[in-house]
């Protein structure tokens, strides 16, 4: 997932995004700040503080999403172990609703496995659908993409009992390297992300193979319709809609490792992407329609494989990377800012690095691929952020692993 496994006596609530940095804790050093290798520089600045945003809510450990449900004032947290609790969007919010409880069919075999993808349908208030993303328990390792019908609203909001439909399956290799970032795009249909597998390496070369399944890629499929018989369609303007080559047609784009997170801008409506690096470098993508971002020829905008002298022709470059500095390990993709609080941050995209908890951001309106962007300090330490989140009003959340939310605010 987001996070690199630590050693379970220095971090037992620890998700992790690389096999190749298990067992290695991070640096004792929390304020270390890593620099981004196709930065012009960073600084700090924007006065953006941080607090609890819900200080009286216990903290469940493990949490891997949150939503808002629209016009209810209510929001829906997603737990690792398979679970969605619901909650008053009410800085004196003190207890949850359970809205579905997944784990005997959640697999929690692997660190990064379980339940680990969360989306509303954009027509949730009239259809009440839910998406979800998960491990699947029993029979081979895999994930699986499903569509839960509720009832209720707001504190009696609940999964109705086999409602779920199944829209998709992925046979899962390795215990690593999920993805499960769900997100409707502009135009209503349904982006899901997957990591290349797990191992370290990318042994089964899934980065850049698109013929056999989804793995390091980023797919969009139509749930708009869906039914068991069909439960999604492929859109005709996907890049390999036609299954050219014998790619996958539901393939958006490809060459990732482990996208933790992905987010659309509310305003422009592009889409950003947080992917999680091998061992040493993590990187930030502006999503295009059949990119290729290089895994694993490339870790970030370095060589892989081969380690220099790479081909890097047709491959899209990130927007910036940063190396393992100080204790660095691993990305978490955020937001681009629309809220109205800190009217200095509109427009800069936000993500922070889950060992060192430093936040950073930049213009996404000066952000090129393999080009130069100016780094803005957030905070140089905090939290093990496992994900951003975004309300109606374009407010922003942290999560970190022990359960606390935070929420940025004017100085």
């Amino acid at each position: 997932m987001a996070w690199r496994r630590l050693t379970i006596a220095l971090v037992a609530v620890a998700l992790v995004a690389s096999s190749c940095g298990e067992g290695r804790p991070p640096s004792s050093s929390a304020t270390a700040n890593p620099t981004a290798a196709v930065s012009a520089g960073s600084h700090d600045s924007l006065g953006v503080r941080f607090e609890r945003a819900f200080p009286v809510l216990p903290r469940v450990q493990r949490p891997t999403a949150l939503v808002e449900v629209p016009g209810q004032n209510w929001m829906l947290l997603q737990v690792q172990d398979g679970r969605i609790l619901g909650f008053a969007r009410d800085a004196s919010a003190r207890s949850y609703t359970t809205v579905w409880d997944n784990r005997l069919r959640t697999s929690r075999d692997g660190n990064e496995e379980g339940l680990l993808g969360l989306a509303l349908d954009p027509a949730f208030a009239t259809n009440g659908y839910i998406y979800v993303y998960y491990s699947a328990s029993g029979g081979e390792r895999r994930t699986v993409l499903s569509r839960l019908s509720t009832s209720g609203s707001a504190a009696s909001l609940k999964v109705v009992s086999g409602s779920e439909l199944q829209i998709l399956e992925q046979p899962q290799p390795y215990s690593n390297h999920k993805g499960g970032q769900l997100a409707f795009g502009p135009d209503g249909t349904l982006y899901v992300g997957f990591g290349d597998g797990g191992s370290g390496g990318d042994p089964m070369g899934n980065g850049q193979d698109i013929t056999h399944n989804w793995l390091g890629s980023i797919i969009r499929i139509d749930v708009r319709n869906a039914t068991s018989d069909r439960p999604y369609a492929v859109p005709a303007s996907n890049p390999f809609s036609s299954g050219a080559s014998a790619a996958k047609p539901e393939t958006w784009a490809y060459g990732l490792r482990n996208p933790w997170r992905f987010s659309f801008d509310s305003k422009t409506g592009e889409m950003w992407i947080g992917d999680v690096g091998e061992s040493q470098w993590e990187e930030v993508d502006r999503g295009q329609p059949g990119a290729n971002y290089g895994w694993a020829v490339m870790e970030g905008s370095h060589c892989f494989r081969p380690p220099s002298g790479c081909d890097r022709a047709g491959l899209t470059l990130p927007v910036i990377d940063y190396g393992h500095a100080g204790g660095a390990c691993s990305i978490t993709g955020g937001f681009v800012y629309r809220g109205t609080r800190i009217a200095a941050l509109d427009g800069y995209y936000l993500y922070a690095d889950y060992c060192t908890g430093i936040v950073q951001a930049f213009p996404v309106s000066s952000a090129v691929s393999g080009g130069h962007v100016k780094l803005t300090t957030l905070r140089k330490s905090g939290l093990q952020v496992t994900s951003f989140a975004q309300d109606i009003e374009g407010e922003l959340y942290l999560l970190d692993s022990d359960g606390t939310i935070e929420t940025l605010v004017s100085p």
